[in-house]
């Protein structure tokens, strides 16, 4: 097996076992903070992406994981297939939106969207995907393919190239995350050493020192999501940028009012549309 298809390998198995316990496991994007902003990017991108002739939104979940985006899809009107390289993600999507709305899924290889025909789907969509793919560039090809002209491409929830080496960014983070002071009986705690031990008993990253448990590839600041590249790849796919929307993820670990007073000056994510040329 070559080193990509090792990568799928992986996400794919790490995946299947987590299930219905990754919603837990990601407090980053299951807060209400974030899926009300994720709810209002979702509306808008159907709104553009609204055939001329009428009816309604074929819109394409790329990644759909537990259904998050899916939920979010249909709650705007669309008629969502939803597409992962987890059969127990989609086996989850299904349970979940079997009284309506759902068109049916789709399982992927984790490279490409076959076998998905050219241009079926008047809206594409991916959060927190890109990272996971070993060769991101390709996919977000993929998904301009499968774009009908006129559809609208939409890649949510990916680092900011800026982010990366932002001082402003940092200084946030510093104020925003405040840890809880130490009282004796936490030292005491087996779970705290429990922590640290784990990940040097997982004989992957012996090997590996960037092994992830669920599959993360591109999150390093010498090898992340280049928008640059996104973007290539949408021309390349006859896709016009036409929103850039960048901004700071709220996070429950982070202090509330801080947040709110930086929001509007740093941005760590970022959320672009684009529109298939006729």
């Amino acid at each position: 097996m070559t080193q990509a298809s090792d990568a799928i390998a992986h996400n794919r198995r790490a995946h299947d076992a987590l299930g219905a316990e990754y919603d837990a496991r990601h407090p980053e994007i299951f807060n209400a903070t974030e899926q009300e902003r994720l709810r209002t990017a979702v509306m808008r991108a159907v709104d553009l992406a609204r055939p001329a002739a009428g009816g309604p939104v074929r819109a394409l979940d790329a990644g759909c994981g537990t259904g998050n985006l899916t939920g979010h899809l249909i709650a705007a009107g669309a008629v969502v297939t939803a597409a992962d390289v987890s059969s127990t993600f989609l086996t989850i999507v299904q349970g979940r939106f079997r009284a309506g709305g759902l068109a049916g899924v789709a399982q992927l290889n984790g490279s490409d969207l076959q076998p998905l025909a050219d241009r079926s789907f008047d809206l594409v969509v991916c959060y927190s995907v890109l990272h996971h793919v070993p060769d991101y560039a390709a996919f977000v090809r993929e998904m301009a393919r499968v774009t009908a002209p006129g559809g609208i491409v939409m890649i949510d929830h990916e680092r900011t190239d800026a982010s990366w080496t932002s001082t402003e960014y940092q200084s946030f983070l510093r104020e925003a995350v405040v840890w809880p002071p130490r009282r004796w009986w936490y030292w005491l705690q087996p779970s705290r050493y429990w922590k640290r031990i784990r990940p040097l008993l997982e004989w992957q990253r012996w090997g590996n020192p960037r092994w992830m448990p669920e599959g993360d590839l591109h999150i390093w600041p010498d090898d992340h999501i280049v928008w640059e590249r996104v973007e290539s790849a949408l021309a390349a796919g006859g896709c016009d940028v036409a929103l850039r929307d960048q901004y700071l993820l709220f996070e429950p670990r982070y202090q509330r009012e801080v947040w709110e007073r930086w929001r509007d000056r740093c941005s760590d994510m970022q959320c672009l549309v684009a529109r298939k040329r006729q």
